[in-house]
């Protein structure tokens, strides 16, 4: 028997630890065993809209109580993205305070005058004027950034376009693409994991989409879990070039590894 130490955990949190507002059996239990064996951790979205505090309160009245220093979200990464690429820098932004927090406690300025960046986001309020100035504002010169590739989002009322929608509209416009930031680029994770202060080799990605969590863990080179509680069922992934590592039923079943640090291979 081959025993893997996992020192440091990362996952998803819509389908990973709850469903709309409500939290998967075991979730809170799992992030408790985190937190009691002191565990460095992550909760990762492709989100923008909101900020960490904002999160961590979403996931309080859902039971399951997560530091808003445990959050990750594609703001963040986006944030943190530009400010190592330009230092100090300027963008024309379309999103919610999320994005806008994150790039303001980076050192960024908002502008539309002539800006580094134009970085699209998720907002419920896509403004014609606003995505018309930032075609604009691409076509002049500007870089075009989108934190997450999700082309839909969920409401209470069915689907919803996201960035990745609109980012493709803008693409039509201007005829460039954008560089996304989020899941399932593994610079999502390769941030995270410098946020923590973990390594790959000891890290593992909890996640419930083949197509973007596990296929950027496995390009970030981490150990992978694929939960069957979101999106992938268990006879898609036979479908798919890569695999994960392991496949579970839901995080109920990881507390034990959360508690003793080890996996069987």
């Amino acid at each position: 028997m081959t025993v893997k130490k996992i020192e440091t955990w990362l996952t998803d949190m819509d389908g990973g630890l709850v469903h709309e507002n409500t939290a998967l059996p075991g979730a809170a239990e799992f992030i408790e065993t985190l937190k009691s064996n002191n565990r460095r951790f992550l909760v990762l979205t492709n989100n923008p809209i909101y900020t960490p505090r904002d999160l961590a309160a979403r996931l309080e009245r859902s039971g399951i109580d997560v530091p808003e220093e445990n959050i990750w979200t594609s703001a963040l990464a986006t944030a943190d993205f530009v400010s190592r690429t330009i230092p100090n820098g300027s963008a024309y932004v379309i999103g919610e305070a999320g994005l806008t927090t994150a790039l303001h406690e980076a050192g960024y300025v908002l502008s539309d005058s002539k800006p580094d960046y134009v970085i699209l986001g998720e907002t419920r309020t896509y403004s014609f004027e606003a995505i018309t100035t930032a075609i604009r504002l691409i076509i002049g010169g500007a870089r075009f950034l989108c934190t997450n590739p999700d082309p839909t989002g969920p409401s209470e009322h069915g689907v919803l376009p996201a960035a990745g929608s609109v980012a493709a509209l803008v693409t039509k416009a201007t005829g460039r693409e954008p560089y996304f930031v989020g899941k399932p680029n593994p610079i999502m994770f390769r941030t995270a994991l410098n946020r923590v202060g973990g390594h790959s080799e000891t890290t593992a990605m909890i996640g419930d989409r083949m197509a973007t969590d596990v296929i950027a863990g496995v390009e970030a080179g981490l150990n992978t879990f694929l939960v069957l509680t979101g999106i992938t069922k268990r006879d898609e992934v036979e479908t798919f070039p890569f695999r994960p590592d392991w496949v579970v039923d839901g995080i109920k079943d990881l507390i034990s590894v959360a508690e003793t640090g080890e996996v069987e291979l």
